[in-house]
């Protein structure tokens, strides 16, 4: 078939336009990718199959499937924005399908609780209600449980493991994903942990064992990789690699441990999935993220801060089911919830089953900085695509840019002849 010439400059410079727009194949999103769920535990900040004992607060959302002992004082959902409750099942910032004990106040969005109030439950820009948890707990761990035992086979190159004089050292190179599996001794061993790296890769670090108890070698820090700064960085509250970006795509998975210990003299960057341990959070020092437990105990300043997990994990994406017995999500100014009544404890709750190495340069120790990033060995390519928008914003521009380059080469091919 003869192809006119301006069609033909028409398509080359169109193949031109897109050729010089086109997405990165690190970022693309190959047809029928997902990221694995994790659920309704991925809006919450403490997600608590049983019983859960804290104080004085957590900065997120708080969803418990047995009761709740906030009789050290709580505050619930201060660091929520208004989309981040619009999401919750029912705007619930607070959900305790069984009883509670002690005083709560939820900062923003609604409460519900399904047992006994021995005590004050009270909302400031929502309501607390008597009724049936919007949570079907046992129905959300099973998954949870499943997410956790399948993150734990996951490998990927270039990653190395290094453990010497009281420090583990978990170095990954890949822009995607890198998945580490460690043993329990080998993290409780370490006073200091170091992680390396890149910005915005989601790490998945996989702890073998029935328990991990960080006291044991009293772990005082968890340093991570910040590219721009050229150094390590302890992470806490006023302070974070990349600003924030690791911490937010780092899950610490404990798919076989019955008990999880933190020390306290230490705050914990990421996120913690431990489906079928209790985890005591100790009495001081904060997770940096949310944790995921079978039953969770803390105090003082051994607190949760909101900064959820936001990386995509590899699997099959398993949609949430409508929560039942929801209602609309609550709206900003609303009246301030009563006070409950004094009573004993409900009973509720499920019950549930349970479901290397490589050589890195030593760390720096801690409060020096290195004056290069450790070396690194492996694969730089590949990991998780991203699906969603990101890939279709770039496209429909490029599109546009295409048929104007390609117009604009054949209005010039015209103006010639003539």
């Amino acid at each position: 078939m003869r192809i006119s010439r301006p069609a033909a400059v028409l398509a080359l410079g169109g193949s031109l336009a897109l050729g010089a727009l086109a997405v990165p194949a690190a970022h693309a999103a190959p047809a029928g990718s997902t990221c694995r769920s994790l659920g309704a535990a991925t809006l919450y900040g403490e997600f608590v199959e049983g019983d859960d004992t804290h104080s004085p607060d957590a900065e997120g959302a708080v969803a418990v499937g047995g009761n709740a002992d906030f009789r050290g004082g709580f505050s619930v959902g201060n660091e929520l924005t208004d989309a981040q409750v619009a999401a919750l099942p029912g705007g619930n910032a607070l959900v305790v399908a069984g009883g509670i004990r002690g005083s709560v106040q939820v900062m923003k969005g609604n409460g519900v609780y399904g047992g006994t109030l021995a005590g004050t439950a009270e909302a400031h820009h929502g309501k607390v209600v008597h009724g049936a948890s919007p949570i079907d707990f046992a129905a959300e761990f099973a998954k949870l449980r499943a997410a956790s035992a399948d993150l734990a086979k996951l490998t990927t190159p270039g990653t190395a493991i290094k453990a010497a004089g009281g420090t583990l050292t978990l170095t990954g190179t890949d822009a995607g994903l890198n998945a580490f599996v460690v043993t329990a001794a080998q993290l409780q061993g370490a006073k200091e942990v170091y992680l390396h790296v890149p910005a915005g890769a989601v790490t998945v670090v996989s702890v073998t064992g029935d328990g991990y108890d960080q006291a044991a070698a009293h772990t005082s820090g968890f340093f991570l990789w910040d590219a721009a700064a050229g150094r390590y960085v302890l992470d806490d509250k006023t302070q974070s690699a990349s600003g924030g970006a690791v911490r937010a795509r780092l899950l610490w998975n404990f798919p076989t441990a019955t008990k999880v210990v933190k020390n306290s003299g230490n705050a914990w960057p990421g996120s913690v999935l431990a489906p079928d341990a209790h985890v005591d959070l100790g009495s001081g020092g904060p997770v940096n993220g949310s944790v995921i437990a079978k039953s969770l105990k803390g105090s003082g300043g051994a607190e949760t801060h909101h900064y959820p997990f936001e990386g995509c994990l590899p699997g099959t994406d398993t949609p949430k089911p409508t929560p039942s017995g929801s209602t609309p999500p609550a709206t900003t100014g609303g009246s301030t919830g009563t006070t409950g009544t004094t009573g004993t404890t409900g009973t509720t709750g499920t019950t549930g089953t349970t479901g290397t190495t490589g050589g890195s340069p030593s760390p720096t120790p801690s409060g020096s900085v290195p004056a290069t990033p450790p070396a690194t060995t492996g694969s730089t390519t590949g990991g998780l695509a991203f699906t969603g928008a990101d890939g279709v914003i770039p496209l429909a521009i490029g599109g546009a840019l295409v048929l104007a380059a390609g117009g604009g080469i054949v209005l010039a091919v015209r103006r010639r002849r003539a």
